[in-house]
């Protein structure tokens, strides 16, 4: 039962090929008065005419029934339903035209009333006028009153369209040659773009690789260098030595009681001779011992060392070095156990270096020494209430023959801190140091329990 919604706009018999022509016009008319867009009314209008000339021939033609459905869902179509006055072979239907499809939004074969219906449809525009009932009714009247052109007016009328879509088409062809000639003005930037880019980045290319080369160089250099000065440093060491300790030998012969009687101003001659002597054989050491740390040649014998002989060792030799009155050495116990596997020389000798300079530095308060176990690693930080280092010159200390610029003491050849930093890298640990001028200085050496 048809309802003022479901109801057909109009019908209309397709009996022949004059019929083709009232056919495309009530298409296009119906198309017009439910508000499809203009190039929607030639595109349904045209598949009408495609459709219904494949019908004529093939089945002597059709029944035409133009509806508006999907009101009620909100999304109204013009649909077009042609029965076949006969059915279709066993092969169905398929239009001549592979165009036909493409002009509308769905072409099927719906069975309808116990006969295959060929369906169309098109979307109609949301903008459209709405087709409520009262609407839809208004239509029908119209379209019942109106009467159809003759074939000689439709005629005109596809030429005229024809023309308009002509014009069109060479409209966009126009628009499209425009477009190309854009599109290949910016494919030849883009191309020369690409081409400067390539060169320039080619040029990078070997300007990097130059710099690697140079850097490549220079490295080697400078590890020559690096390997020459050891060298150096090892000989003038070692040749050094055997003087050095010769004058300090003969300076302790002449002061020996045993020996001819001295007057006080030889005496204390002979006592610059040897404490020059000595300095000067300290340093020879230090610059031994910093050869060997760079070359490699220092090998740790790991062992189990335990912290709190260490530190009474170390509190026992260095309290004799702690003659300034008003500066106290104190070694605090490290908690239990207090076991870590490392080599018990190099440790000695780094925590040495740093109670040393501790002392050397310090005027008045003390120097403190002790051990946490933090993370599963041994922290051992010594303290002093010194002359302290100015932030800037915190990692400067580190490097070979570096002073503090305006510390109070000369003592010092600038190789200990040095020295005692590789060796704790060698230890599988870090030295650092944190201090505040006039403060006081705190360094901070950090090994691991098991070893590097």
């Amino acid at each position: 039962m048809n309802t003022p919604l479901s109801a057909p706009l109009m019908q209309m018999a397709l009996r022949a090929e004059p019929d083709i022509f009232v056919l495309r016009q009530r298409g296009r008319e119906v198309a017009t008065a439910v508000g499809l867009e203009y190039q929607d009314q030639i595109r349904i209008a045209t598949a009408l005419s495609e459709v219904a000339r494949d019908l004529v021939r093939a089945v002597g033609g059709a029944d035409a029934a133009f509806r508006v459905a999907g009101v009620e869902e909100g999304s109204p179509v013009l649909r077009v339903d042609l029965a076949p006055l006969r059915p279709f072979g066993p092969a169905g239907y398929e239009p001549t035209s592979g165009a036909v499809a493409r002009l509308v939004d769905s072409l099927t074969l719906t069975p309808a009333d116990g006969v295959t219906v060929i369906r169309m449809s098109r979307r109609i525009p949301a903008n459209a006028e709405a087709l409520t009932p009262q609407r839809l009714a208004e239509l029908r009247a119209q379209l019942a009153q109106s009467a159809p052109a003759s074939a000689l007016d439709e005629l005109a009328l596809q030429n005229e369209q024809l023309i308009a879509a002509l014009d069109e088409v060479r409209s966009q062809r126009d628009e499209l040659a425009v477009l190309n000639e854009e599109l290949q003005e910016t494919n030849r930037g883009v191309l020369a773009l690409y081409n400067q880019l390539s060169e320039e980045l080619e040029e990078t290319n070997r300007g990097v690789v130059a710099l690697y080369a140079e850097l490549d160089e220079k490295s080697a250099q400078l590890k020559a260098a690096s390997e020459s000065k050891s060298r150096f440093l090892a000989n003038v060491s070692h040749e050094l030595r055997a003087p050095v300790t010769a004058v300090i030998g003969l300076a302790r012969l002449l002061a020996d009681s045993a020996s001819d009687p001295l007057t006080s101003e030889q005496a204390r001659q002979v006592g610059l001779i040897r404490s020059s002597a000595t300095d000067l054989l300290a340093l020879v050491n230090d610059l031994l011992d910093l050869a060997k740390a760079e070359s490699g040649r220092i090998e740790p014998d790991w062992t189990e060392v335990d912290l709190r002989v260490v530190f009474g060792q170390l509190r026992g030799t260095l309290r004799a070095l702690a003659t300034r009155p008003g500066v106290d050495l104190v070694v605090e116990e490290p908690p239990s156990p207090a076991t870590l596997r490392s080599d018990e020389t190099l440790l000695t000798r780094v925590l040495r270096n740093l109670l040393h300079n501790g002392l050397k530095f310090t005027e008045a308060g003390e120097v403190r020494m002790r051990a946490d176990l933090v993370d599963g690693r041994w922290r051992i930080v010594v303290t002093d209430t010194g002359i302290g280092i100015a932030p800037d010159q915190h990692e400067r200390i580190f490097e070979e023959f570096y002073q503090v610029p305006g510390s109070t003491s000369s003592v010092g050849t600038g190789l200990g801190l040095p020295y005692a930093r590789r060796l704790a890298m060698l230890l599988g640990g870090s030295l650092g140091v944190t201090s505040v001028p006039g403060r006081g200085s705190a360094f901070t050496l950090d090994l691991p329990v098991d070893g590097a």
